[in-house]
């Protein structure tokens, strides 16, 4: 990852300081007393961490909820206690692009991850040198509208699936892109003149509903994504989790039938093989010998009754919940999130999720929190803003290694 030569520059990048200001950022506004009960540090240690941020103006002191834009307690409107400190939103701008197979999805946000702008731009060609010209093109778009305002772009966050080495900034491997061994990272950095961050888009989404969505709060959970791939984001005591390789959580190439249709990645039977949108496309184009172009004509046919068409949701189904609790039996989290486009088919589904993921959890695994979250994939793009926030607090400036 690479920095440019003004780069905004976080004021005090000790991990007491990342602590306290993430704190304050997801849970806040905040009293230093509070911070301290969060982060486990103590009053002394968070006073030295919020005083340079105070000065800098990355936080201000007082202000609700309702000013500080962030997901933190409703407190009364009078008798706040003193000492109150709360994100400073406008402080710094980031950019957040999310690519899926045929389009960009881009947002700029402030500090506290508020959308500012957002737009989208077709992929006609996924090959690296063109996808990054589109990239570039929209970033421009999005740094155009933001230099009307008096905050810098503090960074750049880009989402893609598949294997993503964070800490190289280096797509190994997208399959949907058919991209190997890309230094996006390096190579956005040098054509949008921003920090850039490069991330699965999964995890980048898993840290977005960490700090401001459904996992706000808990200490374990589980994000499965479902739709063109099926994706699974892990937080474990807090953190989120990519493993020593950075393929944490791939539930999508779980064995689900050793004697399943042959996966992408040389395996057969893998969930994504059975519940990925182009496997159930390619199942129901077979079982009904119907013209079947893509997901939402799959998803018509089994609302029509066409036969065999629910057939290959249920199997779908049975596939996600057994990996699903493959998650829960393994980590024991409080609670797991299902989203992607893929829930548009959900009431096709959900009940064999349901039954597949009871059955397979083991004793009290089977008390987890399974819920839905539809969410757009402005909020994925959401989610890469919200790594290039994260790489500005942890590391000083908008680069580095995450």
């Amino acid at each position: 990852m690479r920095s440019t030569p003004h780069a905004e520059t976080f004021p005090a990048h000790t991990p007491a300081a990342a602590q306290v200001f993430t704190a304050v950022l997801s849970h806040g506004p905040l009293t230093r007393l509070e911070a301290g009960r969060r982060t486990g540090l103590s009053p002394a240690a968070v006073t030295k961490a919020v005083r340079p941020l105070l000065a800098s103006g990355y936080l201000v002191e007082g202000g609700g909820p309702e000013e500080g834009g962030t997901a933190g307690e409703a407190r009364p409107a009078l008798g706040r206690p003193a000492g109150l400190v709360r994100v400073n939103g406008e402080r710094a701008l980031f950019a957040g692009v999310k690519a899926t197979g045929d389009e960009l999805i881009a947002v700029l946000t402030d500090l506290c991850c508020r959308v500012r702008l957002a737009r989208r731009a077709p992929l006609p060609d996924r090959a690296a040198g063109p996808a990054l010209a589109a990239l570039t093109d929209l970033v421009h778009e999005l740094l155009a509208h933001a230099a009307e305002s008096n905050a810098p772009v503090a960074g750049l966050g880009i989402a893609v699936s598949g294997d993503v080495d964070r800490a190289e900034g280096v797509v190994r491997y997208s399959p949907f892109l058919d991209w190997r061994d890309v230094p996006l990272a390096e190579l956005a950095a040098t054509a949008c003149g921003l920090p850039v961050t490069v991330d699965n888009d999964v995890r980048a989404l898993t840290v977005a509903e960490q700090w401001f969505g459904a996992g706000a709060g808990l200490s374990d959970f589980a994000l499965v994504t479902v739709g063109a791939g099926i994706g699974c984001g892990l937080v474990v005591h807090g953190r989120v989790v990519a493993g020593a390789h950075g393929v944490a959580g791939e539930i999508g190439h779980l064995v689900a039938d050793p004697a399943g249709p042959l996966c992408h990645c040389g395996n057969r039977g893998c969930v994504e093989a059975i519940a990925g949108d182009a496997a159930i496309a390619a199942r129901i184009r077979e079982v009904t010998g119907r013209d079947v172009p893509d997901s939402a004509a799959a998803v018509a046919l089994a609302h029509q009754g066409v036969p065999g068409a629910r057939e290959v949701y249920a199997r779908a189904g049975e596939a996600i919940g057994r990996g699903i609790a493959t998650v829960a039996n393994l980590l024991g989290p409080e609670r797991v999130i299902i989203s992607g486009e893929g829930l548009a088919a959900y009431d096709l589904f959900a009940e064999q999720i349901r039954q597949a993921f009871t059955t397979a959890a083991f004793g009290s695994a089977a008390r987890c929190d399974v819920q839905t979250r539809p969410l757009p994939f402005e909020e994925w793009a959401r989610g890469a803003a919200a790594t290039a926030i994260q790489t500005f607090i942890t590391h000083g400036t908008g680069s580095g290694k995450g």
